[in-house]
């Protein structure tokens, strides 16, 4: 089993389905990096050479991927969240954010967006939410 920058890539697999066990790399950017570096798109990784592996660790040390893109798509969403835009509000409320419907499915932005953790205790944007109706039936019922 290859260890590249963290990440175990399975000697069976091609090498552009391997290449898509990292964070941030999909098919189409699998096959381009197989395409720049020239390497075979039937060749697996267990066949990979040592040049072919130094060149792979080269160019994916200078892509964005695994935790340096989570940090960065968590630092977006807080941004939103900090300036309190629509999608920072989407987001703090566990709704989908890209204009999906809510009336039937919103399983995965629920999950996604934390909902789950925050069924778990109070979180910031429920208090925030409560007004002085709520607070007043509460106190009074």
């Amino acid at each position: 089993m290859l260890h590249l920058l963290g990440v175990n890539l399975p000697d069976r697999k091609l090498v552009s389905t391997a290449l898509q066990y990292f964070y941030g790399i999909g098919e189409p950017t699998a096959i381009k990096l197989c395409q720049k570096l020239s390497i075979p798109p039937t060749l697996k990784v267990i066949e990979l050479s040592e040049v072919q592996v130094n060149d792979l660790t080269n160019s994916l040390a200078n892509m964005t991927i695994e935790t340096d893109l989570k940090r960065q798509v968590r630092e977006h969403v807080m941004h939103h969240r900090n300036i309190n835009n629509f999608i920072g509000r989407r987001h703090a409320m566990s709704l989908p954010v890209r204009g999906q419907r809510t009336r039937n499915n919103a399983k995965n932005a629920k999950k996604l967006n934390g909902r789950w953790v925050q069924r778990r205790g109070m979180s910031m944007w429920t208090q925030l939410q409560q007004g002085p109706l709520n607070n007043f039936l509460e106190k009074y019922m």
